[in-house]
């Protein structure tokens, strides 16, 4: 049995094409009230695909209990080496772990035909990975995900470098269909087609596409650096969902707005009276996060380490999608309904916010917004500069 752990249009697609190639799967997703635990339990090959590096281990910790030995984890987000190296560290040594990110969109994900970027021994799951397309056996474990990144690093900043000759070629008067023409000549002409006519499906999200230079761009690389600028940018200016060429959009169209509202997938929704954080220029104002799941109830409630657990994890999944960790905290403000529960919340929290704290009040409340809530927490986070 095959056990897939995911989410988004691509892990939809890549878990539709193994039943019909004779493989049982037990499919997992967030909000449907299955433990990753429950998911895994008697899989012989469980597969993730999933955000990026919070995610995966935040799921993969969840399903521990279930693993059972010799299963082999097969790890197909864009997550780089170092989070790979991770996961083997988090992971028990009977559990074998393969990393084997894909290239390719919703479409190939659909028809099969990506291209499958494997680390590591894949001696167990060979078969299963031609089910979505040409696998490339790299190397020792991490080959994949460093040549994801690698590869990445590449054809965004050239996405991005499009929409800035887009944008030029507007400020001078030039036909965008002669533009397009004449780049379709050059190693460029590719990526050129697809602004002809923008897509209205996304293939590859712009936010996917600032993650993974997230992941890609080091202090050598001024380029890719520039590049996860402006797409962080873009992010923030609400084009997270689209196409990653809505790019050349946003920067035709110049600044983006002072305050942007920011509301991610894979936090419980707000009630509409607020947003999950709102970004203005290179500061993240992150509302008061408290332990809910999707329906609305209470997490461990009368548990202050159960709920402080849930509440670092949502806020580790609003910093991972603008790009930010922990480390980003300007100011942190805590609400607890107990003083004397703060040495059970300050444990947690450590966990968390390592290194030198940041600016920080705590407050005791007489009672949250909802009854069985012990806290509440909300931050203020350093961006990158948009540029730098």
């Amino acid at each position: 049995m095959i056990a897939f752990l995911g989410q988004g249009r691509m892990g939809v697609r890549m878990a539709r094409r193994l039943e019909p190639a004779g493989h049982k799967v037990t499919a997992w997703r967030r909000g449907t009230g299955v433990t990753p635990a429950a998911a895994v339990d008697g899989a012989e090959l469980v597969i993730t695909m999933l955000s990026d590096p919070a995610a995966v281990r935040e799921v993969l910790s969840a399903a521990l209990p279930g693993l059972r030995p010799g299963v082999t984890v097969v790890e197909m987000s864009t997550i780089g080496p170092e989070a790979v190296r991770e996961l083997r560290a988090l992971l028990p040594p009977e559990v074998g772990l393969v990393d084997a990110p894909v290239l390719g969109s919703v479409g190939p994900a659909a028809e099969g035909t990506l291209t499958v970027l494997a680390g590591g021994d894949v001696s167990d799951c060979r078969e299963v990975l031609s089910v979505f397309g040409s696998v490339r056996e790299l190397g020792p474990l991490g080959s994949g995900a460093a040549m994801k990144l690698a590869v990445m690093s590449a054809l965004v900043p050239a996405q991005v470098l499009l929409a800035e000759t887009f944008a030029y070629g507007v400020a001078h008067g030039v036909d965008r269909d002669a533009l397009i023409d004449v780049l379709s000549g050059t190693p460029l002409g590719t990526l050129a087609e697809r602004l002809r006519v923008p897509p209205t499906e996304t293939r590859y999200s712009l936010a996917h596409a600032a993650k993974d230079l997230e992941l890609a761009a080091w202090a050598g690389a001024p380029v890719a650096g520039a590049a996860r600028a402006r797409l962080q940018d873009a992010r923030a200016a609400g084009l997270g969902e689209r196409d990653v060429t809505a790019i050349a959009e946003h920067v035709e169209g110049g600044t983006r707005p002072r305050a942007v509202p920011v509301n991610v997938a894979t936090v419980p929704a707000t009630n509409g009276a607020y947003s999950h954080a709102v970004r203005a220029g290179d500061l993240l104002y992150v509302s008061g996060q408290a332990a809910f799941d999707e329906q609305g109830n209470v997490v461990g409630e009368g548990d202050m380490t159960a709920q402080a657990e849930h509440v670092f994890q949502v806020v580790s999944r609003i910093l991972a999608d603008q790009g930010a960790t922990f480390g980003d905290i300007a100011f942190i403000r805590t609400y607890l309904t107990d003083m004397d529960k703060r040495v059970e919340y300050g444990r947690v929290r450590r966990k968390y916010i390592t290194g030198t704290p940041p600016a920080s009040t705590t407050v005791e409340v007489p009672r949250l917004f909802m009854p069985g809530l012990l806290l509440e927490v909300d931050l203020v986070v350093a961006l990158t500069p948009a540029g730098r």
